[in-house]
C-alpha cells in the first residue's frame, strides 16, 4: 500500500460505488493505491482501495474499513494555490469543558472572541460520527443514524444546520428533533421505536446549561450513556484535523438524509406510561423533567 503525498492529492473521500439505494459515504485518507490511466493532473482521478485494513485508517475523519470489501475512493482536488481556503485558526482542545463542549457562539461580547463557528460545528459532528463509527467496530460502509436536538438559545438553529451538514457530508443520517431535553436526547439512543426511526446510534444535545446566552456547545450520548473526557479530547483533535482538511476540501456535498421527528412526544408519553406503570393503582406519584 502506498502512501501518497498529501501535495499530491489533498482531498480524497472514500465513496461506496452502488444502487441508488446505498450512501455515498466520503472520508479523507491518508493511504491509498493509486490506479493510474491518467497522472496528468489531480482533477477527476479515481483511487482504488481494497483489502484496506481497518488498523491504518483509524484515525480522525475516517471510519474503519473492514478487510476485503472494495471501495472507491474520488479525488476532484486541484493543486491550485486558490484552491486552499482561508479558515481561521481554532485551537479545538479549548473548547473541552469536562465531558462536554463549550464556546462562544454569538459575537459582541468584548474579551469573547467567536471560537464555536458553524464550520468548527460541522468538524466537530463529522468527528463525532467517525468516534462512533469506531465504538461500534463498524466499517465505513455502515450509516449511521444520530439524533439532534437544541435548547432555546438564540444561536440553536444555525448549529443545528451545522451539525447536520457536517454528519451528513460524511454519509449518516440525522434525526432533527428540534427543541429538546438532554434526558431526551440520552433516552433516543433506546427508544425501540422503528416508525420514529429509534432507536439513533448516537444522540447530541446542543446546549450550554446556565451558561451567557452568547455560549453555547455540546453533549453526546449512546446507549451506554454520555461521554467521558477522554472521548471529548478524541474527538476534538479529530475535528481539528478535520477542520484543517477543510480549508483544502472546500464545502463538501450532503449525502445523508435528514428526517424530521417530533420526540419530545414520544418521550413525554413514554415517561407518562413509565410513572404511572411504577405508580399502580396505589396513589398518585409526580415525576418532572427538570431540563
Amino acid at each position: 500500500m502506498a502512501a501518497l503525498s498529501a501535495k499530491a492529492i489533498q482531498n480524497a473521500f472514500l465513496a461506496q460505488d452502488g444502487p441508488r439505494t446505498r450512501h455515498n459515504t466520503r472520508y479523507t485518507c491518508d493511504f491509498c493505491a493509486l490506479n493510474t490511466r491518467s497522472m496528468h493532473s489531480v482533477q477527476g482521478c479515481r483511487l482504488s482501495l481494497a483489502d484496506t485494513s481497518a488498523k491504518w485508517l483509524n484515525t480522525t475523519s475516517t471510519a474503519w474499513i473492514s478487510f476485503g470489501k472494495q471501495a472507491n475512493i474520488s479525488c476532484n482536488a486541484t493543486q491550485g494555490a486558490s484552491d486552499v481556503l482561508s479558515i481561521d485558526k481554532v485551537d479545538f482542545l479549548k473548547l473541552q469543558n469536562g465531558s462536554d463542549i463549550r464556546g462562544v457562539a454569538i459575537a459582541g461580547v468584548e474579551g469573547e472572541p467567536l471560537n464555536l463557528t458553524e464550520l468548527v460545528a460541522e468538524a466537530i459532528a463529522a468527528a463525532f460520527a467517525a468516534w462512533l463509527l469506531n465504538k461500534k467496530e463498524a466499517d465505513g460502509l455502515r450509516r449511521l443514524r444520530i439524533s439532534v436536538g437544541h435548547d432555546s438559545r438564540i444561536s440553536a438553529h444555525k448549529l443545528q444546520n451545522a451539525v447536520t451538514h457536517g454528519i451528513t457530508a460524511v454519509g449518516h443520517d440525522v434525526l432533527q428533533f428540534g427543541l429538546a431535553s438532554t434526558p431526551a436526547m440520552f433516552n433516543s439512543t433506546l427508544t425501540e421505536d422503528a416508525i420514529h426511526h429509534c432507536p439513533a446510534d448516537g444522540g447530541i444535545m446542543i446546549t450550554a446549561s446556565h451558561l451567557p446566552y452568547n455560549r453555547n456547545g455540546f453533549k453526546f450520548f449512546t446507549s451506554d450513556g454520555g461521554l467521558n473526557k477522554t472521548d471529548i479530547k478524541d474527538i476534538l483533535e479529530r475535528a481539528s484535523r478535520i477542520y484543517e482538511e477543510s480549508a483544502h476540501c472546500g464545502k463538501q456535498e450532503q449525502t445523508g438524509v435528514v428526517t424530521h421527528v417530533d420526540y419530545m412526544s414520544i418521550y413525554a408519553s413514554d415517561l407518562v406510561q413509565a410513572v404511572r406503570k411504577s405508580a399502580g393503582n396505589k396513589g398518585r406519584n409526580h415525576w418532572r423533567d427538570c431540563t
